[in-house]
């Protein structure tokens, strides 16, 4: 597996798998990603404000995810104002190559980068829902931490995990 920058002839096809692996995610109640799937499928908005967007490409060139790495919180897709931390939004891994090791490629790939550029700490929400990125997390050193939950509209909430660098 390589995990590298995506490819501008890629866009559209990681907002696709984006978008199925979220619809893939079991019992999301569909009013919560109602307005959120452009979104996801806005890779090139991601890229053109200054976020880091990377892939995982099997050996034989088969996309299996995308990750994008918000590099500080000046960066309009932060979800953080911490000006020591970076960012991860959208993971995303294809529902067909779950449990290959691509989530998990992605999630060190973002914090390598962050220890790289000089960063503290990295940041993350996600809903209750997505159990399996929670593992991940977990596994990789994240910390479930309440406070930094928000919610983007009532009674939804965003569930933060931090990594200590």
């Amino acid at each position: 597996m390589i995990i590298r920058p995506v490819r501008e002839a890629e866009y559209e096809a990681l907002g696709d798998l984006t978008v199925a692996a979220y619809r893939a995610i079991p019992d999301v109640p569909h009013e919560a990603t109602d307005g959120y799937e452009d979104e996801l499928r806005a890779v090139a908005r991601r890229v053109k404000v200054g976020a880091e967007v990377v892939v995982a490409v099997s050996d034989g060139g088969v996309l299996l995810g995308g990750v994008t790495y918000v590099p500080d919180h000046a960066n309009e897709l932060a979800e953080f104002d911490d000006p020591d931390a970076a960012g991860i939004r959208m993971l995303a891994v294809d529902p067909g190559h779950q449990r290959t090791g691509a989530g998990t490629a992605l999630t060190t790939w973002c914090v390598d980068r962050a220890r790289a550029t000089g960063r503290t700490r990295i940041i993350l929400h996600t809903i209750k829902w997505m159990t399996t990125a929670h593992r991940i997390y977990e596994r990789g050193g994240f910390e479930r931490t309440t406070a930094l939950d928000w919610e983007p509209f009532p009674g939804f909430l965003l569930m933060a995990f931090v990594k200590e660098l």
